[in-house]
């Protein structure tokens, strides 16, 4: 049967339920589909859904996030398309939309994310999977959250993404609520992505910069580069998937950050 859906971007979406034949083009989605028990219907993904990685290398590859196969996924006839309107570039997701069902996600907090995932369930009929996963995810972080006010963790953060020029996580991003989450107040005050210079982190009061796994791979020679320039403040490696994956993977978060936390109030 036809069913309507709105997504998060309010565009009506007409599907055939539930869906059968399913593209994701965002690797936390595609990760969240399969964790919420899809296997035959997930046709397509892009080149970064690594995980889980024994279902990534079973599947058609269409592309990456900024630049689908637009050509490979009509091939595959998907009856739903699921991205997201950060990751995906607008001009692709217009013309998939031409030919088939298109649900996009646009999320900017935790809340956003339950939000995503309890629409997703709905959407691929996997409802009570989706309500254990935001369980999980509400509780964890509610903890979280509690346990950062009781060792009064009040961090003053940067968060960076990129290198040359350097890029950090600023206001309105999913990062930024998972930054404060943990008891850390961001000091890039711009919307988005801005660039910034060592001498601005220098000049900021910022107490500790995290470095992610991705989109960059930061490493340890980029600590020592750092910290020859700002040596009074504290730098560190983070997992970028554990702080910018809104999907399932949230679940596997709250461990980490309970981790996290600890080194923290030991530096």
């Amino acid at each position: 049967m036809q069913k309507t859906f709105t997504d998060q971007m309010g565009r009506a979406v007409i599907i055939n339920f539930p869906p059968k034949r399913i593209v994701s083009v965002v690797p936390s989605q595609t990760e969240l589909l399969f964790d919420l028990g899809l296997d035959t219907e997930i046709i397509g993904l892009t080149k970064f859904c690594i995980h889980p990685i024994e279902k990534f290398a079973e599947r058609t590859k269409v592309g990456g996030t900024k630049k689908l196969n637009i050509d490979l996924i009509k091939d595959l006839e998907p009856d739903l398309i699921i991205g997201n309107k950060e990751e995906n570039t607008q001009s692709d997701i217009e013309e998939l939309a031409e030919y088939f069902p298109v649900w996009m996600s646009d999320i900017f907090t935790l809340d956003d994310a339950m939000k995503t995932i309890a629409q997703i369930g709905e959407l691929v009929n996997r409802q009570p999977e989706a309500s254990y996963l935001n369980h999980l995810i509400s509780a964890g972080f509610n903890d979280l959250k509690t346990l950062a006010l009781q060792n009064k963790i009040d961090k003053k953060v940067a968060y960076l993404i990129w290198r040359k020029p350097y890029m950090a996580a600023g206001k309105n991003t999913f990062i930024d609520d998972v930054l404060l989450s943990n008891g850390m107040m961001n000091i890039i005050h711009q919307d988005r992505y801005p660039e910034i210079t060592l001498e601005e982190l220098k000049t900021s009061n910022c107490e500790l910069i995290l470095l992610s796994s991705e989109p960059y791979p930061f490493s340890e020679k980029h600590i020592k580069e750092i910290n020859e320039a700002i040596p009074n403040t504290k730098v560190m490696l983070v997992d970028g998937e554990m702080f910018s994956w809104y999907g399932s993977r949230l679940v596997k978060a709250v461990q980490y950050f309970f981790e996290f936390q600890k080194q923290i109030i030991d530096r």
